[in-house]
């Protein structure tokens, strides 16, 4: 009788803390069976064997298909002028197990996994593996109760924003968009001038111009001259993204 109480007392702690959890995130989710699933690892459900519970990797399997669609669709959309192996680079980087557990340490994902006690021991809760796990796994079960564009307006809050401000311009060749862009409309030829060098040898920033038969179309600054010309690369891009070629050259 105790046990049969403590157990249901455990179960509405963790209904309560799923609510919680929706309500920061400004969702609701039809089916709260799902979100909990989301979060439930294996070693959880190995320790409760007589209840109904199923762990997480399904979802995850789910969720690691619709989030790299999602991803890919952003990007698509987003770069017209990057080659099918950049844009594979690109979502490799945005997708892989380090920015998965990023996104999943900010939304404090780890403080709601359910983990077996062997697993809560050593450390499992901060595990690299099992927090970018529950993202996907989260990502799938989100599609499966509400639909891709509930996905897509999600991952536009705590995703799509960090690409915007180039989180992952360091795996992106602005500087070759750029030349494809120009030589593709035949406007002329671009030229990079380094304009500062500014802070101590270690730890010197840069600022780069980058301008097009004498017109300035962007400026960047970065650790190093390199990085700076594809700060000012990328800066030109949304240019001429934003007007057209046609109102910038």
């Amino acid at each position: 009788m105790r046990k049969s109480y403590r157990e249901k007392n455990t179960m509405n702690k963790i209904i309560r803390s799923f609510k919680e959890f929706q309500a920061k995130l400004d969702l609701q989710f039809n089916d709260e069976k799902l979100l909990i699933q989301a979060f439930t690892h294996s070693s959880y459900v190995n320790e409760h064997r007589k209840k109904p519970y199923e762990d997480n990797e399904r979802l995850e399997f789910l969720g690691d298909a619709v989030l790299e669609l999602s991803v890919s669709n952003f990007l698509f959309k987003k770069y017209p002028m990057m080659s099918e192996g950049e844009l594979t680079k690109l979502r490799a980087a945005i997708v892989c197990e380090p920015a998965l557990v990023g996104f999943a340490n900010e939304l404090k994902f780890g403080e709601f996994v359910l983990l077996g006690k062997g697993e809560e021991m050593t450390g499992g809760r901060s595990r690299p593996a099992l927090l970018a796990d529950a993202f996907e796994a989260f990502i799938g079960a989100l599609f499966l109760d509400q639909g891709l564009e509930t996905v897509i307006s999600f991952l536009e809050k705590v995703i799509f924003p960090k690409v915007d401000l180039g989180a992952f311009s360091h795996v992106m060749d602005f500087k070759s968009q750029l030349q494809e862009y120009v030589q593709r409309d035949g406007s002329g030829v671009l030229e990079y001038t380094i304009l500062q060098e500014e802070g101590p040898a270690h730890n010197r920033v840069f600022v780069s111009q980058v301008s097009l038969n004498k017109e300035v179309l962007g400026e960047g600054s970065g650790r190093s001259k390199k990085e700076a010309e594809q700060h000012a690369a990328q800066m030109a891009l949304g240019k001429l993204e934003e007007y057209g070629s046609s109102d910038v050259f």
